[in-house]
């Protein structure tokens, strides 16, 4: 099991403080790296952190800038003394304030540019800033490993479909933003690790499907259907992946995309 250990490494998470970004934090932590995790929220980072041991840390970081990115690596090399691995987690998932108007505004012939804007610099330039600034030190120490959250929307398009009622109605649609994203997400993998790979910098790609978190019944159901094994991922399903990745289990992987998906694409 010790090609599984993250004993003495630093790892970053960013969108900490989400559904599986907490997971995430919480399986780096058992394998015993130092875990730093960043989010938007002072407060709320900084505590979920302490909820998982003295020796990790929370960093309030906004990935689209360069200066805070830079100040935070600053504060982990003083602390820890190394950036190990990075997971580039943060991302914008589509939400309507307003279910009265979602079908209308997540229409692609409605889609507001400002959303899709706000994706790209938060999806793609927050993964190219976070990678840039975060990798470079590993580049310098000659060993790292970055994790980018991708999507199965990375690499096919959505089922709209799913997202009807139980009268066969569209609540609303999914919006080109975030396929778009995630597959830039899954492409700039390639790219750093042919730049990064004479540096013993692995990239690989974690493209998850959709997690259970409190929908309605029907569209669970309609969700579990298109899988081979029949329901929606666990916030704890993409653990044992992003250990692999992040640790020796995976020494010689890199520019990969590893899909966990409960076999939604395979077929």
């Amino acid at each position: 099991m010790e090609l599984f250990s993250l004993k003495g490494k630093t790892a970053i998470v960013t969108g900490a403080l989400g559904l599986i970004g907490k997971k995430h934090c919480e399986a780096l932590a058992l394998a015993g790296a130092n875990v730093v995790a960043a989010d938007m929220d002072e407060k709320k980072v900084e505590a979920f952190a302490e909820s998982l041991g003295e020796q990790h840390g929370g960093l309030q970081i906004d990935v689209t800038s360069k200066q805070s990115l830079e100040i935070a690596r600053d504060k982990i090399l003083t602390r820890y003394g190394s950036i190990d691995i990075l997971v580039n987690n943060a991302a914008i998932n589509d939400m309507f304030e307003n279910p009265a108007l979602a079908k209308e505004l997540s229409a692609f012939e409605n889609y507001p540019l400002s959303a899709f804007q706000q994706s790209l610099n938060v999806n793609v330039t927050g993964v190219f800033l976070c990678s840039q600034v975060f990798g470079t030190v590993m580049a310098a120490q000659q060993s790292g490993s970055i994790i980018n959250i991708a999507s199965t929307y990375g690499m096919v398009g959505p089922d709209q479909s799913i997202y009807k009622n139980e009268l066969g109605e569209q609540d609303f649609y999914k919006s080109a933003a975030y396929p778009v994203t995630k597959g830039a997400v899954i492409n700039f993998t390639r790219f750093l690790a042919a730049y990064w790979g004479h540096k013993g910098v692995r990239v690989n790609t974690l493209s998850p499907g959709g997690v259970e978190n409190n929908q309605n019944e029907f569209f669970i159901e309609n969700y579990a259907v298109k899988t081979l094994l029949g329901r929606m991922a666990k916030a704890s399903d993409y653990q044992g992946a992003l250990i692999f990745l992040a640790s020796e289990a995976s020494a010689y992987m890199t520019g990969a995309n590893l899909v966990v998906d409960g076999g939604w694409t395979a077929i």
